[in-house]
C-alpha cells in the first residue's frame, strides 16, 4: 500500500448538510426551523440557566456571606530562579523588574517565590516573598528586604 492509495474508511465522511438550499433538499425555506417562534430566530437558544420561563435556581437561591474575591490583593510573582539575569551586588526593585520584562504590571506588588535556584548574590526588594524564596535568596549571599 503506497500513500497515495489511502482513502477513508466506507462511511466515515459525510457531507455537511447544506440548509436552505430549494428543491430536493428537504430542507429548503425555513429550514428545518419550523415556521415561526424563538427557535426559528437568529440567534436562537436559549442559555444553559433557562428553565422554560421558571425564575432559575441560581436567582431562586438566597445569596448570604462575605465573599473577599473582589478585595483581595493581587500580587505579580516572580520565581528566585529568574532573578539569575542581574549581576551581583544589584538591587532588585519592583521597577527594575518590570523593566526586565519579568513583571508585565505591578498589580497590588510583587511577590518572590522560592522556586527554582539563585547563583547571584542580590539585594531583593519586594512586598512580600516566601519563606523558601528568603532562604535561597541568603544562601546566595543577597538580602531581601520587604518593601
Amino acid at each position: 500500500m503506497r500513500l497515495h492509495e489511502l482513502k477513508p474508511a466506507p462511511g466515515s465522511r459525510k457531507a455537511r448538510r447544506r440548509v436552505g438550499r430549494g428543491i430536493g433538499s428537504g430542507s429548503g425555506k425555513t429550514s428545518g426551523r419550523g415556521q415561526k417562534g424563538q427557535g426559528a430566530r437568529s440567534g436562537a437558544g436559549k442559555g444553559p440557566a433557562f428553565e422554560g420561563g421558571q425564575t432559575p435556581i441560581h436567582m431562586r437561591l438566597p445569596k448570604r456571606g462575605f465573599n473577599n474575591a473582589a478585595f483581595a490583593a493581587e500580587y505579580a510573582v516572580v520565581n528566585v530562579s529568574r532573578l539569575n539575569r542581574f549581576a551581583a551586588g544589584e538591587v532588585v526593585t519592583p521597577e527594575r523588574l518590570v523593566e526586565a520584562g519579568l513583571v508585565k504590571s505591578l498589580r497590588d506588588g510583587v511577590k518572590i517565590l522560592g522556586d527554582g535556584d539563585l547563583e547571584v548574590a542580590l539585594t531583593v526588594r519586594a512586598h512580600r516573598f516566601s519563606k523558601s524564596a528568603i532562604q535561597k535568596i541568603e544562601a546566595a549571599g543577597g538580602k531581601a528586604e520587604v518593601i
